[in-house]
């Protein structure tokens, strides 16, 4: 099975050098549970085209620093390769940015929220336990990072997991098979850690000296790799 991963941002200098770009992240996360899972990116921030829908298996769609409403010229394309993928009947996964992409491109509203930032570990409870849910959790703690939030999840959308801050944290969608997760499984708590500490003055110590408290705490990105690797190999084509 041949997963694309739309790049949709990068980290910032100099931790790409230490940790790598998103996609090296995903590969290191994803292929210990699916040594048969083979990789390509596209890097669509950059302003090249979006893939065709026939050069891949499944869609995984990255984190960026960008909002998905602020109109850059490469938006309205991923998220036509969205929809593009959901009319091929073929998987695709949002990860943060992706989840928001994914979301709006479904008939969604994001919004950077009042709530302010999400960093560190956040736990998520789960409402529903979908097939590719397996081993099924009750709650889940995942490394976070944003500001922008899905308000308002398409219509149709399923909500099978989220909390007080970020109450549509994981959505499976009507136009499927997608589904999209607000938390960043690629995140090792060491790239959270890095990431956190590099943006503080950005972020108010209010939010980050106790997020940064969590990060020595326990993760199950384990735990949602093993859900996505599911989910891509429960409908593959």
């Amino acid at each position: 099975m041949h997963i694309r991963i739309l790049e949709t941002g990068v980290p910032p200098a100099p931790l790409d050098r230490e940790f790598g770009f998103y996609p090296a992240m995903f590969e290191r996360l994803l292929s210990p549970l699916a040594p048969a899972l083979t990789f390509s990116s596209t890097a669509i921030h950059l302003g090249g085209p979006a893939p065709s829908v026939d050069a891949f298996d499944g869609l995984l769609i990255t984190g960026s620093a960008a909002g998905v409403y602020e109109g850059h010229d490469w938006i309205a394309p991923a998220e036509e390769l969205v929809r593009k993928t959901a009319d091929a009947g073929k998987p695709q996964v949002g990860i943060c940015f992706g989840h928001q992409l994914m979301a709006q491109a479904f008939g969604g509203r994001v919004e950077k929220s009042d709530k302010g930032w999400g960093v560190g570990v956040h736990g998520y409870e789960t409402t529903s336990n979908a097939k590719w849910m397996d081993p099924a959790q009750g709650r889940i703690a995942c490394a976070v990072s944003h500001q922008d939030q899905v308000v308002a999840a398409p219509p149709d959308a399923c909500i099978l997991g989220g909390s007080e801050f970020c109450p549509n944290g994981i959505i499976e969608y009507a136009q499927g098979p997608a589904i999209s997760l607000q938390p960043h499984p690629e995140f090792s708590h060491d790239y959270a850690s890095a990431l956190l500490r590099l943006r503080r003055g950005r972020i108010p110590a209010a939010f980050a000296n106790p997020a940064m408290a969590t990060l020595s705490g326990k993760s199950d990105r384990d735990l949602l790799a093993r859900w996505i690797v599911n989910f891509f190999q429960q409908n593959v084509r």
